[in-house]
């Protein structure tokens, strides 16, 4: 799954330069483990995947709490409404080996009142609204390591195919026609290297766990001239999670998903306000709605959050998808 910064997706999905830019949190977005949602696979072939994300940045939170309002002189958003359409291509040669092409589509609205100053009027809003392509994920993943393919490592890439650094403006509102914060673009203009690390086994006999973990770094970056460069930050996901398979057809499940996201680099980047832990917890569900196809279902609700600076924090994420699987091709 992709979310925002996301599983980061999703991760990554929602991110956080212009004279009075526009920012959003940067440390929020879609968590969820959607290879452990669906459960891990030793089956040879091919599976298509598709999945929608829900994402409305509408509290605006500082460190570990929601606040009313931001310093004199800060930027006071008003809300970001993130929905991700992710197209999914799986293809497994064998139990050992598998390869995930994931294929975003960002459609994002945002919202700011600019610079907020107490001894004058709250302006009009600014708004502007994205429909583009994202930046697209090729993952790779070894599960040989023993006998009951339970263990896995993954290495990928992450490419710059959205729109980034200033493509996306502000429509309407004081700010009509500059750019919005680099963060808040369709993509980040970098070559990211992602790197992770799996592991699932029962613990009773209707119950299993999974474990996951997954680090990304940008290692080559676009926007690199001086006073306009920009590098989004590195982002630590782990997730736990813990499966009822009693049935064959129907496995309640529950996840935690913590998020690091260190601070984005360069010219462009708002160094305060793109740092922070978030942790969701994420009940779900999974259903085999007929032989090849299972549809899931997810909300995550955050429990903890430390962000710096001021940012935009959803109350709630909904991830829904289905998974078709193919034979042998």
């Amino acid at each position: 799954m992709n979310c925002c910064i996301y599983r980061l997706a999703a991760a990554g999905l929602s991110l956080s330069i212009a004279a009075q830019g526009a920012r959003a949190c940067a440390t929020c977005g879609c968590t969820l483990s959607a290879d452990a949602a669906m459960g891990y696979s030793t089956e040879p072939g091919w599976r298509l995947n598709f999945e929608y994300d829900y994402l409305h940045q509408d509290q605006l939170r500082n460190g570990t709490q929601a606040v009313s309002g931001v310093p004199d002189g800060t930027e006071l958003e008003h809300d970001t409404l993130n929905r991700y359409f992710t197209v999914d291509v799986n293809y497994r040669p064998n139990a050992d080996w598998n390869i995930d092409l994931r294929v975003p589509y960002v459609v994002r609205t945002h919202s700011t009142y600019g610079d907020f100053h107490a001894d004058q009027p709250l302006p009009d809003l600014s708004t502007s609204r994205s429909s583009s392509l994202g930046d697209i994920k090729l993952i790779g993943s070894y599960q040989g390591f023993l006998p009951g393919h339970n263990l896995g490592v993954e290495f990928g890439v992450k490419l710059p195919t959205g729109l980034y650094g200033t493509a996306v403006q502000f429509s309407s509102g004081p700010l009509a026609g500059s750019p919005l914060d680099a963060s808040l673009q369709p993509g980040t203009g970098s070559t990211d290297v992602i790197v992770g690390a799996y592991y699932y086994r029962p613990i009773s006999e209707n119950f299993d766990v999974t474990v996951d973990a997954q680090f990304q770094s940008a290692v080559q970056q676009r926007q690199n001239q001086p006073g306009k460069d920009f590098r989004p930050g590195n982002s630590l996901t782990f997730s736990a999670g813990l499966r009822y398979d009693a049935h064959p057809n129907w496995v309640p499940q529950l996840q935690l998903n913590l998020l690091h996201k260190s601070a984005d680099q360069g010219a462009l980047a708002d160094l305060p306000d793109t740092v922070g832990t978030v942790l969701y917890l994420s009940p779900g569900l999974a259903v085999r709605a007929a032989p090849q196809l299972q549809v899931y279902g997810f909300a995550q609700l955050p429990v903890y959050s430390n962000l710096e600076g001021y940012q935009l924090f959803p109350r709630y994420t909904i991830s829904v998808g289905l998974s078709y699987s193919f034979g042998r091709g």
